[in-house]
């Protein structure tokens, strides 16, 4: 098989970094580990010599491959360490305790009378003198693979600027037209109804290799305009290799449905399923089917009887006898590869767009020979045209022709030498992100959102420049992967969701090796001591400790992450003995997810986790936080959305001063605590509540200055001086997207003097694009609402404002959308002033409305015409 490439020079980079960082520097002096930390920096610079050398080797060693291996598992040891250091360098100089102000005062007493160094710490000091043992043992074997020093390799820089493209471009699709076109033919005829048997639904398979473009295929006949309009409905399942009939069942229910549904009930989502299909012409793609278990089918088609006949099903697998189980039909739709010409155009689209023509020149000779070796797999030509793309280049060129990874045997590895060659040349930042999402079961969907944080969370996004944020360079690290097509969009209907192809997700589990799993099922166990990141999929209803037992010998586990199946429970029981017992252990993890569980209580030592970067509780049943999560020093991502019984956060959650993200979405929060302020690095806070008689006040959100997307202020009947709501600064948070403003409409008596003066203050940044105003009893809506200069405004709504007898003027809010106006009864009736029909103005009022609702004399009263 293909060595794994390790990818070490990436966390080999970051382990530098962090040794030479000022506060580790200091630190280390002050606990005698200064010197031991220099022995480790000469090491990895003598070894980083020869790293590029050792990196094209193992292709076809293996044991330069098991070196690296050995080398890239004691980098994550000494990257744990020196995270122990940095946390409590910075901490005792960002919160310093009265002993660390006491310490500063007289060092010298003091350190006489302690022990200031951290061997002093057995487990530490332990683990320290393992590592630098190791480290000269495996600098040492360097010199048994005659690895040369300084060899400059190939590098392929990340593209800063980038195009994507939608799911289905079919102007990017080659030689598959007068395929799609037989298909589509048939399944408009009558002949296609007279091949069933049983006169109601035909099945027709595609069958073709992985890479071939079956799943494309199947995507251009699905979004032909001719079956839109032929079908009562059309419905889209993404099988993949588990053939989980209730499961299926579900997906085709709730696609048909368009709304969710718990139940796991095989014979009741069966009859609701054939109650939706009664009587009408549907069209169901099965994609990616692995089944070759005619009971399976039999079991899974029982409901589709219900159709009306005409009714079509398309199946994509790469196996004929799972099309002969399946396929009514009197034979299967074989997709084959392209010619050379069609995979020509297709790499020539992705490789050569918008080149310069003397350039394009002089490398399409050598692209030409690239694509033969394509051997007419889309896939391989779009992915490597895509890497091309970025190095305009002919030497590049030749070395991506003439790699040694072509001519690996066949037999030896399941992986196309064109996607590993896609990997390959990545720059080393990228292979790690890339190689990270090796953790994801196949054909699951993720948020790109939710990934560049996991990244951040694991230090993956160490690349950045001084003046982008992790998040803006986490984003250009996925727009590049998207772009090089190692990335695919899941679906046009599901904006921000993505995932990768099959053989995309084999060649990152391939690169990953032994660091990163993805446990599936729990028999096929492969979690080891030197397991850094894995997931599991949630199973079943009750999450049993047995389970678990495996993550026990993962001491140094990074990652623990639960993927729920695609349509499976919507609340699950988790093992107290999990979160209680196993949890604690894993004293380096980073990332931590116990979402969807119905857990309610935390215990104290989640605080001791302190690695813990990313922790995620969303839809949980969590009552309260321990406050011992707030000595979670490093903590960047706290997400606890749609958590409906959390009432309150803890106390000192400004200690947690590196939170950049707090997800509160969606519960009963009463109140923030006080000291909020110290979050002066959040970029994400989705809801501040301001208590009736203590917690924080408004103006904690002065410093907030780096405030983006979404944020509600609530329950602002509490705000007791008008002048701290000046203070908050609105105003100045211009990376805001969305501002909800709550009053409670049930709160007692409300000074409407002061309301309307709260409201004057919370003027926003100009940059706003949506404002919601909810419950406001003041008389008048402020001057501000009615300037012109809120320029990107495309959503506004007023609902609730029961003692306003006006409305601003909002008709010159040229880029506003959609404008929602309900129960403000006082309007009753709209002059010019409302469309901003006043002197002389040249603009169209409302010149790009396109949603009106409110109550019909307002409706009545706007032409957006």
């Amino acid at each position: 098989m293909f060595v794994a490439e390790a990818a070490v020079s990436s966390i080999f980079d970051l382990v530098l970094d962090k040794l030479v960082a000022a506060p580790l520097l200091q630190y280390a002096r002050r606990h005698d580990v200064e010197k031991t930390l220099n022995g480790w920096k000469r090491d990895l610079l003598d070894i980083q010599a020869v790293l590029t050398d050792a990196e094209q080797k193992q292709v076809r060693s293996e044991s330069v491959k098991l070196w690296l291996d050995d080398l890239k598992s004691l980098a994550y040891d000494m990257e744990d360490v020196l995270d122990d250091f940095n946390t409590e360098a910075n901490r005792q100089i960002l919160i310093p305790s009265s002993t660390t102000k006491v310490h500063n005062l007289i060092p010298t007493c003091f350190d006489a009378c302690r022990p200031t160094s951290v061997k002093s710490n057995a487990k530490i000091g332990e683990k320290i003198d393992k590592i630098s043992e190791e480290l000269d043992a495996v600098a040492k074997r360097r010199y048994d693979f005659n690895l040369r020093e300084d060899v400059g390799g190939l590098s392929f820089k990340m593209e800063e600027r980038l195009q994507t493209t939608s799911l289905v471009d079919e102007s990017g699709i080659f030689g598959r037209d007068a395929k799609k076109e037989d298909i589509v033919q048939f399944l408009l005829s009558d002949e296609a109804s007279r091949d069933d048997t049983d006169h109601v639904v035909s099945v027709v398979p595609i069958v073709g290799m992985g890479g071939v473009g079956k799943t494309t295929l199947a995507q251009m006949i699905y979004n032909d305009k001719r079956l839109e309009s032929h079908f009562d409905m059309r419905i889209w399942v993404c099988v993949s290799d588990r053939f989980d009939v209730v499961g299926i069942t579900k997906a085709i229910l709730e696609s048909v449905t368009h709304s969710p549904t718990d139940s796991r009930n095989l014979e009741s989502l069966q009859n609701q399923l054939k109650n939706q299909l009664d009587g009408k012409i549907y069209f169901l793609v099965l994609d990616d089917v692995w089944n070759e278990k005619a009971q399976n089918w039999d079991a899974l088609k029982a409901p589709f009887r219900g159709g009306a006949q005409g009714s079509m099903i398309i199946v994509t697998t790469r196996s004929e006898d799972v099309a002969s189980i399946m396929r009514t039909t009197s034979s299967s739709h074989h997709l084959d590869v392209l010619s050379y010409e069609e995979c020509r155009l297709l790499f020539a689209k992705h490789a050569f767009a918008g080149m310069n023509a003397n350039i394009r020149q002089q490398l399409e000779p050598i692209g030409m020979e690239i694509v033969r070796k394509c051997r007419g797999l889309p896939l391989a030509a779009k992915t490597l045209g895509s890497l091309l793309h970025s190095k305009q280049d002919k030497n590049a060129w030749n070395e991506v022709l003439n790699n040694d990874i072509w001519d690996f045997p066949n037999e030896k590895s399941n992986i196309l030498p064109a996607l590993y060659l896609s990997y390959h040349y990545l720059p080393t930042n990228l292979k790690r992100c890339f190689a990270y999402c090796s953790i994801f079961p196949k054909d699951h969907k993720f948020e790109k959102r939710k990934l560049v944080l996991l990244w951040m969370a694991e230090g993956l996004l160490g690349g950045s420049k001084k003046e982008e944020t992790m998040e803006d360079y986490g984003n250009m690290c996925f727009n590049n992967l998207l772009s090089k097509s190692l990335f695919q969009r899941a679906s046009d209907d599901e904006s921000g969701v993505f995932l990768m192809h099959d053989l995309i997700h084999d060649l990152a589990q391939f690169v990953s090796g032994k660091f990163c799993s993805s446990l599936e099922d729990e028999k096929k166990c492969r979690i080891s001591e030197q397991t850094r990141h894995s997931s599991y999929t949630i199973a079943g209803i009750f999450e049993i400790s047995k389970k678990f037992d495996p993550f026990y010998e993962a001491h140094n586990l990074r990652t623990f992450l639960p993927v729920p199946r695609p349509y499976g429970h919507s609340s699950i029981y988790l093992s107290e003995k999990v979160s209680d017992h196993l949890l604690p252990t894993l004293k380096c993890l980073r990332v931590l997810s116990l979402a969807k569980y119905r857990i309610t209580k935390l215990p104290d030592s989640i605080g001791t986790l302190k690695h813990l970067r990313y922790f995620d509780l969303s839809h949980s049943s969590i009552t309260r936080l321990p406050e011992s999560v707030t000595d979670l020093f490093n903590l960047q991502t706290l997400m606890l959305s749609n958590c409906y019984f959390l009432t309150h956060l803890p106390a000192e959650m400004g200690k947690l001063i590196n939170l950049r993200h707090l997800d509160v979405t969606n519960n009963k929060l009463k109140e923030m605590p006080v000291g909020m302020k110290g979050l002066k690095h959040l970029r994400t806070l989705t809801g501040f509540v301001i208590g009736e008689d203590s917690g924080a006040k408004i103006k904690e959100l002065r410093d907030m200055s780096h405030l983006g997307g979404r944020l509600c202020i609530s329950k602002l009947q509490n705000v007791v001086d008008a002048m701290d709501v000046l203070d908050a600064n609105l105003k100045g948070k211009e990376l805001l997207d969305e501002l909800e403003m709550q009053w409670d409409d049930n709160s007692g008596d409300r000074d409407l003097q002061k309301e309307t003066t709260v409201l004057e203050e919370l003027q926003p940044h100009n940059n706003l694009k949506q404002l919601i105003i909810y419950g406001y009893c003041g008389e008048k809506f402020p001057n501000w609402l009615c300037k012109h200069s809120f320029t990107n405004m495309v959503s506004l709504h007023l609902h609730k404002c029961i003692n306003c007898s006006s409305l601003p003027s909002l008709g010159q809010l040229g880029s506003l959308k959609n404008l929602y106006i309900k129960n403000i009864h006082r309007v009753q009736r709209l002059g010019d002033e409302f469309c901003g029909n006043i002197g002389q103005s040249l603009l169209k009022p409302f010149a790009s409305l396109e949603t009106l609702l409110g109550r019909k004399p307002l409706a009545a009263a706007i032409d957006p015409g």
